[in-house]
């Protein structure tokens, strides 16, 4: 039985990822902090099939602690400040989280037995200010953001403890992936829900930033997938994970209402406070070679998610309907 840890396993790409280890037979150990034990509602299918143990991506300590006590073949570095808006309201945390984190996980594994197979989750915000369409492999980044900048950091880490230590060490530079299982905070799921609260008669207006940008949308199940698949290759490499297509927010919105049986123009309001000091127009990602290596494609489309998403939603607030436990949805950035 092959063992894994996982880091983030309390997120959408985290529990998506135990779900795809269980069924192949891993005994999958989680990474959490003290902090987000109360966020534990995407792990509540798993309770007798996994194994949590306390550490944090600040404490280098308590990552070497856990991959002696896990002793795992493979380690998927999931773990960062994940969300766009909030990393220019908390940059100096983003670099802590998500660039020197990853310094703290390799060092563990390096120091604990470098044999490690090691994932990190890169992402297509790296891109940032696209210099070339598609984004491929090769793409020069330009990151618009403190998320970005330190995904980027992240990246070029585990490139350099790749080739100095020899260590089975790969990205994965993920486009955006999405899920019934995705934060209320990301403007995908938050226009789900939105639309669900507004077909169940909760809310009337739903607001929103920027709804030109472009992005490359996929199911988060499908890219755990690839994430698992690059860890058993044997060479370690990078690899874009996407579907190669690329919709606008707008889009989204349209699909999500259409889904709802509402006219997304009614119920729609522009607002300034949602738009990103540096906005990124365009993201879509080239998986050929994801696809030639790995034998790695997505399984789901861009309709079918926006429809699981929101039908996932729908189910969810009639369900607090009929409990009782409805609240106002809160105002984030988007």
């Amino acid at each position: 039985m092959k063992r894994a840890l996982i880091t983030g396993i309390t997120g959408q790409d985290g529990s998506y990822l135990a779900d795809f280890l269980v069924e192949k037979n891993y005994k999958v150990f989680g990474l959490i902090r003290r902090s987000s034990t109360e966020n534990l509602w995407r792990l509540h299918h798993l309770h007798d099939k996994i194994e949590l143990i306390f550490g944090d991506l600040l404490d280098h300590h308590s990552l070497i602690s856990a991959i002696q006590e896990c002793e795992p073949d493979e380690v998927y570095n999931l773990a960062a400040q994940s969300f766009v808006p909030t990393s220019w309201n908390q940059p100096v945390l983003t670099g802590e989280f998500t660039a020197l984190g990853v310094t703290r996980v390799l060092e563990a594994i390096r120091v604990v037995n470098p044999e490690i197979r090691f994932y990190q989750a890169s992402s297509s915000e790296m891109f940032g200010k696209v210099l070339e369409i598609p984004q491929k492999e090769d793409t020069p980044f330009y990151p618009r953001s403190p998320y970005g900048v330190a995904k980027a950091f992240g990246h070029f880490l585990t490139v350099n403890y790749r080739e100095s230590y020899g260590m089975h060490a790969s990205s994965g530079i993920l486009f955006n992936h999405e899920s019934p299982r995705r934060g209320l905070e990301f403007v995908t799921r938050k226009i789900s829900h939105g639309a669900a609260r507004i077909k169940c008669g909760l809310q009337d207006k739903l607001h929103l930033g920027n709804l030109d940008a472009r992005r490359d949308w996929g199911f988060a199940g499908d890219y755990v997938r690839a994430q698992w698949l690059m860890l058993q290759q044997d060479q370690p490499e990078d690899y874009v994970i996407a579907t190669g297509e690329t919709h606008s927010v707008e889009e989204f919105v349209a699909r999500a209402f259409q889904r709802c049986g509402l006219d997304w123009q009614d119920h729609i309001v522009i607002d300034q406070a949602f738009i990103r000091p540096a906005e990124v127009d365009l993201l879509v990602g080239d998986p050929s070679k994801a696809e030639k290596n790995l034998g790695w494609k997505p399984a789901m489309t861009f309709d079918g998610l926006v429809d699981c998403m929101v039908d996932a939603d729908i189910r969810k607030v009639e369900h607090e309907i009929e409990t009782g436990e409805t609240q106002p949805q809160m105002k984030m950035r988007s």
